[in-house]
């Protein structure tokens, strides 16, 4: 007996609702392959909810995401909406709908796919399978903290504050040691301790939960020295916790591990099986509507749901085989051509998948699109 499932889709702006159709159709696929029934429902965020609501995060949408198991998100964003007063900003939903569902941590897997190696920009000695986990604080940090404004008669200066409490680090730490638990027992806590005082308090908070954990391999790095390793020598990492700015800037330089933002997923977590899941890449208004976009972080972001909401670890990797083995197959967006690949747009690409998880076989494939 399958199980049942209802999930709020936000598709928001620019090649949102593309990416987000293809997870949803890829999804549908899943659910007939395994017997299972996932209910989609869609709500809005971003700058279209401000366009049709006056705000970036309607309270229906609030309850629609409340009302289910978990919360497909396309992107948020676009030049259309850069002259609107903050708070009428779209990111501004994005960063409320996170502290209105208490989604403190966010999970970006960096995976290299062996097909895809030549799209980076790196050394193929320096990518080759690289496999680690970013986990990013979501809800604390200079992104929420009070004040934010400018100041003075002529607003000539401003003041942005970072601010967390014990709980919030304690927590998202914790969830780092679970995680470095079951993969490869190493931990890499990134801080700016030698500078900042929140910083001096997550370094003491992971000595502290690392007296729990005695079999994870616990190292201290400087944020520009994090920096700086990621691109030298990513291998060396495993699960890198961090706060919300940092995590934000070092999970995209990460991207280009993988040669394209638009190749990583990413999962916003609670501590129960509730999350809200994303690709990391933009809203990309410059290519919206042009059947350009790459849709597959969007449905491996629709894979980690099944995965660590659903708990379908099964129906979770038959996605991401599928994923890989189209892209074996030599199939790629623009994004991420290469010499000798097949560029295909986004509807043919989301079919590429949809059609392997149903066949299984990368020979169907080929004879139907050689």
């Amino acid at each position: 007996m399958g199980a049942r499932k209802k999930i709020t889709v936000l598709p928001g702006d620019g090649i949102g609702p593309e990416v987000v159709s293809g997870a949803i159709k890829v999804l549908k696929a899943v659910a007939q392959k395994y017997g299972h029934q996932f209910e989609f429902v869609k709500a809005s965020i971003g700058g279209a909810a401000i366009d049709q609501y006056d705000t970036p995060l309607p309270q229906k949408t609030i309850e629609a995401c409340k009302s289910s198991d978990a919360v497909l998100l396309g992107a948020v964003g676009g030049p259309k909406w850069d002259g609107n007063p903050s708070h009428l900003r779209p990111e501004r939903g994005l960063l409320a709908i996170r502290k209105e569902l208490g989604l403190f941590a966010n999970l970006r897997p960096v995976t290299a796919f062996e097909s895809l190696i030549a799209s980076s920009p790196l050394k193929k000695e320096v990518v080759q399978n690289v496999d680690l986990m970013i986990v990013r604080e979501l809800t604390g940090g200079l992104y929420f903290g009070k004040p934010s404004e400018r100041r003075g008669e002529d607003q000539s200066y401003v003041v942005d504050t970072l601010q967390y409490s014990r709980k919030e680090i304690e927590q998202i730490v914790e969830k780092a040691f679970e995680l470095a638990s079951v993969r490869r027992k190493k931990l890499t806590s990134v801080d700016k301790a030698n500078v900042l005082e929140s910083s001096k308090m997550w370094r003491e908070i992971v000595e502290e939960k690392a007296a729990f954990y005695p079999d994870v391999e616990v190292e201290h790095i400087l944020v520009d020295a994090a920096a700086m390793k990621l691109i030298q020598n990513p291998k060396q990492f495993d699960v890198v916790v961090t706060e919300n700015m940092f995590g934000d800037i070092l999970s995209d330089e990460a991207s280009m591990l993988t040669g394209s933002l638009g190749m990583l997923p990413s999962a916003s977590l609670r501590n129960d099986s509730f999350g809200l899941y994303e690709p990391i890449h933009g809203s990309a208004p410059d290519i919206a509507g042009q059947n350009k976009a790459n849709p597959l972080a969007m449905i491996l972001s629709a894979a980690m749901m099944l995965k660590y909401s659903f708990s379908m670890e099964k129906e979770a990797e038959t996605i991401e085989r599928a994923v890989n083995d189209v892209l074996n197959a030599g199939y790629r967006t623009g994004d991420i051509q290469s010499e000798g690949s097949t560029v295909v747009g986004t509807d043919k690409m989301i079919e590429l998948v949809v059609n392997q998880l149903e066949d299984d076989a990368i020979v169907g494939i080929l004879a139907c699109y050689a």
